[in-house]
């Protein structure tokens, strides 16, 4: 375990020297990093870098995910998997997942504190990782308790879908949408974290395989669809008036309390 963690930060640490270096960005300071981002023009947001027909492998795992609930081929795949695994990894036990599904979210922040830039201003990617949070917060979370399946370890009822997973993905997805145009090294590195995680879901029979399967699709579609909605809502809330004055929503943080702010230029 230890030597999979090395070799990540290895990947990283290599792959963002070779950033700074090319883009001259080895001077830039936190201090540099907030100006800019508090002064940037809404229009400037990306859009999602890939095309709507990205959003349907994402829909693939969830609908493979559902219909193990009736499909009972599928539901079979289930139980082999589990079974093999009880059966060859019997005493099975790590919490590394509980780190690693963190691994891509702290990627971002890490690589632009060095000085690799991704695609959008710290501002825009926070409200970006919000967004696809509540958006996951509101269709995963909300299927575990609908669905009401028990775990294989039968500590509970909220096995569908893997929330480790989804949230892994979901930060898979949110280090390939602002450094994949760096380099395709860092999507391989995020990707490969979220599906060890899903893996470790299953050795530690927390989890079924179609569970993560769909808990997969639910961390890369929320993230998905919050680089398709952010653009537009943000343009609709950060904009000038007809007298020329101008209003900006931002996420806030205050006394341990998550908000929003509102301020005017005039």
């Amino acid at each position: 375990m230890k030597k999979i963690i090395l070799a990540l930060f290895c990947f990283v640490s290599i792959e963002a020297s070779a950033q700074v270096s090319t883009t001259d960005t080895a001077k830039k300071n936190i201090a540099d990093t907030v100006k800019k981002d508090l002064f940037t023009a809404p229009d400037t947001v990306k859009k999602l870098h890939s095309n709507p027909l990205s959003l349907i492998p994402p829909g693939i795992a969830i609908a493979y995910g559902v219909s193990s609930f009736f499909i009972h081929p599928i539901r079979r795949v289930d139980y082999y998997i589990e079974g093999e695994i009880k059966k060859t990894n019997p005493t099975f036990s790590t919490k590394a997942e509980s780190y690693f599904l963190v691994t891509p979210i702290v990627m971002v922040y890490g690589l632009d504190l060095i000085g690799v830039e991704g695609k959008n201003t710290f501002i825009d990617r926070t409200a970006l990782l919000g967004l696809s949070g509540l958006f996951l917060g509101t269709t995963a979370y909300i299927t575990k308790y609908t669905t009401h399946r028990l775990r294989p370890n039968k500590t509970d009822y909220l096995s569908f879908p893997s929330g480790h997973t989804s949230v892994a993905f979901m930060g898979a997805e949110f280090l390939a949408q602002e450094y994949s145009e760096n380099s395709p090294v860092y999507t391989i590195i995020g990707y490969s974290v979220a599906v060890t995680t899903g893996i470790f879901r299953l050795y530690n029979r927390d989890h079924w395989f179609s569970d993560v399967v769909a808990g997969a699709g639910f961390g890369v579609l929320s993230t998905k669809a919050a680089y398709l909605v952010y653009p537009y809502l943000r343009n609709a809330l950060t904009h000038k008036g007809k007298n020329g004055k101008s209003t900006m929503v931002m996420p806030s943080y205050q006394n341990g309390t998550p908000g929003l702010s509102f301020a005017a230029q005039f």
